[in-house]
């Protein structure tokens, strides 16, 4: 065998993540956001939706540092369309509701931030 046939150790292996198929990645993220409970389903969901029409270039949620106060007022935004459709059921807390949207929304805005041109997540 040549001597410039072998790899070196560090060669072998690669890194497990950074090879790692597109079709897995995304497929584990699916899988964990099957695993949100019912509400915070209701809530990704319509986020998903409100982020789908913002989506375009030059959009606040690509900007390098999103401003808080558009997170804020998006979040509020979505917070009130979550309230008018649940009808006529008031919100017991409607201040840890807003809370928990600001996160989904967050991670939602990341995800969409770190998808390239072919759909596949850059970690």
């Amino acid at each position: 065998m040549k001597q410039s046939e072998i790899l070196p150790f560090y060669m072998v292996y690669p890194l497990p993540m950074y090879y790692q198929p597109e079709d897995s990645v995304t497929r584990d993220l699916e899988y964990l956001q099957q695993m949100y409970p019912v509400q915070a389903k209701k809530y990704q969901k319509l986020i998903a939706r409100v982020l789908d029409r913002i989506d375009y270039e030059g959009s606040m949620i690509y900007d390098e540092y999103p401003d808080k106060w558009q997170i804020y007022r998006l979040t509020q935004m979505i917070a009130d369309q979550a309230a008018q459709s649940e009808g006529d059921e008031p919100d017991p807390a409607p201040e840890q509701t807003a809370e928990f949207i600001q996160i989904l929304l967050c991670y939602e805005i990341y995800k969409k931030r770190h998808l390239n041109r072919n759909g596949i997540l850059k970690f």
